[in-house]
C-alpha cells in the first residue's frame, strides 16, 4: 500500500524534493503548485536565478552543510548528464575590506575568505595574489564551479519527476491543510511545503520571517569566457556585480543587487544601466571592441525576488491542524546550490515519520 506525499511548489527546491522521494518506492508524490518551469512570473523565484554554485553558508550552519553535500550531485550531473544544462566555469571572486557591513558585504561573507571551508570541496581553488586584484580589491581566490541554464535544468527536473511516477498538477492553496486533497486519492500522509516566498502568506505557514530580497538582473548574448564576481560597488551597499555564463546557449546573466524587504516587480532601467557597466568594467570580454553597454546584445531584463528568511532556511518538521508537514523553504538566493542537501534532509525527515511501518523501499 503506497503512502501518499504532497509537495506544494515547483521551485527547484520542490523538484528536487520530489525527485529524490520518487526514487522511494511505494511512495506515491504528487507536486501541486501556482507556477510551473516555463512560467516567468515575479512570485516564482527559480527561472530568475543566475544559478550557479557560490558557496556562502558560515561554518556549522544548515546552509553550509547543505551546500557541501549538494556540489557533489551538481559535478554529477554537469560530467553524466549534458541535457541537464549545467556546465563547469572558471570562477572568480573579488573581496574588498571596505564592503564589510553592507548587504552585498554580508552576503559575501564567506566567500571571500581565502580561507574558505569549500576550498577543499570545489576543484582548483587558489588564492590570487595581490598583482591578480583590481586595485580596490583586497582578496581573490579563484575555483571551478557550475553555472546551470534554469530554461532547461527545471523542465529536465520536471522530465525526471515524471519518469519516476511523479504526478504534476497545477493548483492554488489558500491553507497547506489543503495540500491532502490536490492528491489522486484526496488525502495524503505527508505534506512537503516548498512555497519559497509564498511561505509568508499561505495559510497555516504565515511565516512573518520571510521577506523578499529584490534582485535585477540582464541577460546578454556576450560571452565573458569567465564566471566572476566582486563583494560589493560604489553605487550602494545593496548593489552587487556579478556576471554568470549559463550553459548550452542560456546567455550571460549580469547582475544585480539585494534589496531587502523590495516587492517591486519592474527592472529599474538606471540600476539596469549601472549593471550592464559594472559588468563592463569587471570583465572587459563582455565588450571587447568599444567597452561600452551598446555593445550588449540584450536578451531581457529580469527581476526575481529571493525567498529570504530571518534565521535562515527552513528544513523541519511541524503538525499542522492534524497534518505532517516537512518545511523546505527560505533558501533565498542559495537554492540551487542548496537543493539536493535540502532534498536529502527531506527524505531523512519522511522516512523517519514512516519508520518502523515498512511501507518505504529503495527503488533499485
Amino acid at each position: 500500500m503506497s503512502t501518499n506525499v504532497v509537495i506544494v511548489g515547483a521551485g527547484v527546491l520542490g523538484l528536487t524534493t520530489a525527485l529524490i522521494l520518487s526514487k522511494h518506492e511505494n511512495l506515491s508524490i504528487v507536486v501541486v503548485a501556482k507556477h510551473m518551469p516555463g512560467d516567468y512570473d515575479i512570485e516564482y523565484a527559480s527561472p530568475w536565478a543566475g544559478a550557479n554554485f557560490f558557496p556562502v553558508g558560515k561554518p556549522g550552519s544548515n546552509l553550509q552543510k547543505f551546500e557541501k553535500a549538494t556540489w557533489g550531485e551538481l559535478d554529477r550531473v554537469c560530467r553524466e548528464i549534458p541535457e541537464a544544462g549545467i556546465h563547469f566555469q572558471e570562477t572568480v571572486i573579488y573581496g574588498r575590506k571596505k564592503d564589510a557591513g553592507t548587504a552585498t558585504g554580508d552576503w559575501f561573507g564567506e566567500l571571500v575568505r581565502e580561507d574558505a571551508w569549500f576550498k577543499d570541496v570545489v576543484p582548483d581553488f587558489r588564492v590570487l595574489g595581490k598583482s591578480e586584484l583590481p586595485d580596490d580589491c583586497d582578496t581573490g581566490t579563484t575555483f571551478t564551479s557550475v553555472c546551470l541554464n534554469t530554461a532547461v535544468y527545471l523542465p529536465w527536473l520536471l522530465g525526471q519527476c515524471v519518469k519516476n511516477g511523479v504526478t504534476i498538477k497545477r493548483g492554488i492553496l489558500d491553507h497547506i491543510s489543503d495540500a491532502p486533497s490536490h492528491h489522486p486519492n484526496g488525502h495524503a500522509s505527508i505534506i512537503v511545503n516548498c512555497t519559497g516566498l509564498q511561505a509568508s502568506k499561505l495559510g497555516g505557514v504565515e511565516d512573518q520571517n520571510v521577506y523578499p530580497g529584490r534582485g535585477q538582473v540582464v541577460l546578454v548574448r556576450n560571452e565573458p569566457g569567465v564566471m566572476i564576481t566582486v563583494s560589493g560597488t560604489d553605487d550602494g551597499g545593496d548593489e552587487a556585480t556579478y556576471i554568470m555564463h549559463r550553459a548550452v546557449g542560456g546567455g550571460t546573466i549580469l547582475g544585480g543587487c539585494l534589496q531587502h524587504g523590495s516587492w517591486e516587480s519592474q527592472p529599474d532601467p538606471n540600476l539596469a544601466q549601472r549593471i550592464m557597466q559594472r559588468s563592463i568594467d569587471l570583465c572587459p570580454a563582455l565588450a571587447p571592441k568599444t567597452g561600452k553597454v551598446s555593445e550588449l546584445s540584450i536578451v531581457r531584463h529580469g527581476v526575481g525576488l529571493r525567498p529570504m528568511r530571518k534565521g535562515g532556511l527552513r528544513v523541519e518538521k511541524e503538525q499542522i491542524e492534524g497534518n505532517t508537514v516537512i518545511h523546505n523553504y527560505g533558501h533565498a538566493g542559495y537554492g540551487y546550490q542548496s537543493s539536493y542537501g535540502s532534498a536529502w534532509e527531506v527524505e531523512r525527515l519522511v522516512l523517519e515519520s514512516l519508520k518502523g511501518n515498512g511501507k518505504v523501499k529503495s527503488k533499485l
